[in-house]
């Protein structure tokens, strides 16, 4: 049996190129797919994944491979995932740190920004996804096997990476949009693929990246040294192994030196009228069925 593999898409930069090679540190084959864009997206350049895969190979033991593309687009996605099963003989998991940022009130953003972001952080999601699990359930089926280059994973896993800007924050109606949605086809797609043995993980981490770069100096929240990224790898390598063989569905946060869980949404107050309800029966009584919660939400952070 081969060494486990993963693709790490946005694995050049920051958070992904930090679990990258914390995967390879762990014994794993790894590719490590950017597109080399700016933090808005804008441009591309191979190099930067060039640049991470040659340092992994430096690792003692450790193999990595670089791949240039956009995992929104679903050619480029189904590529990451084949230069993956060329590479390696097989695919164990796939991690999706791929995102950009493009702030703007809602009377302001463009649609241009609105879809760039959408495609980034949520299409990427799908169409890697996708990608992955035709491959897993081709090599169940018995259309590809190892003699066509496939070695089958024992445990296949499947990590989208959100961020805690999916609580809302002013001036980021896509990021945070965009963010909220990867939770929730975190939950839709780890129950669909349950009963194929594909694992399906969320993750919200917090580390200086770039993005935190763009943040003028006086005002970010934190430095390189108080939130380094290397510290969400180990939580996300453990998502990814099998020594996680058990957890799917979950959102899992880390930052620092903290590791937590997100609790999912769930109804916490209820109101019921035997004979329905009315526009002046729910004005009666919505602030007895709200007593205690707190019903102006504007503060959405974690």
């Amino acid at each position: 049996m081969t060494d486990p593999a993963y693709l790490v898409i946005g694995g050049a930069n920051g958070l992904g190129a930090a679990t990258a090679r914390e995967l390879a540190r762990e014994g794993a084959n790894v590719v490590v797919s950017d597109l080399g864009t700016a933090v808005d997206g804008t441009g591309s350049d191979p190099q930067p994944a060039r640049e991470i895969a040659a340092k992994i190979g430096e690792i003692e033991d450790a193999s990595a491979v670089a791949h240039f593309g956009d995992a929104a687009d679903a050619e480029d996605a189904e590529a990451a995932v084949k230069t993956t099963l060329e590479s390696f003989g097989r695919l164990d998991g796939v991690a999706n740190f791929a995102g950009i940022l493009r702030d703007g009130m809602s009377w302001s953003l463009s649609e241009e920004d609105w879809d760039a972001v959408m495609q980034s952080h949520l299409r990427s999601n799908f169409t890697l996804l996708r990608s992955a699990v035709r491959h897993w359930s081709s090599v169940d089926n018995g259309d590809e096997s190892e003699a066509d280059g496939t070695d089958a994973a024992d445990d296949r896993s499947f990590l989208a990476v959100s961020s805690r800007g999916a609580l809302g924050n002013v001036g980021q109606l896509a990021y945070a949009s965009a963010n909220a949605g990867v939770l929730g086809f975190v939950r839709s797609a780890s129950t669909e693929l349950h009963r194929q043995d594909v694992r399906v993980n969320a993750l919200v981490p917090n580390g200086y990246t770039r993005m935190t770069e763009t943040i003028p100096e006086e005002h970010r929240p934190y430095t390189r040294e108080e939130l380094p990224p290397e510290n969400v790898a180990p939580a996300a390598v453990y998502l990814l192994s099998e020594a996680a063989a058990d957890v799917t569905g979950v959102t899992v946060t880390a930052a620092g030196d903290e590791i937590g869980i997100l609790s999912e949404p769930r109804q916490i107050r209820t109101g019921v009228a035997e004979d329905g309800w009315t526009v002046d029966a729910v004005n009666e009584v919505f602030d007895s069925i709200a007593d205690g919660y707190e019903t102006t939400r504007t503060d959405r952070f974690l």
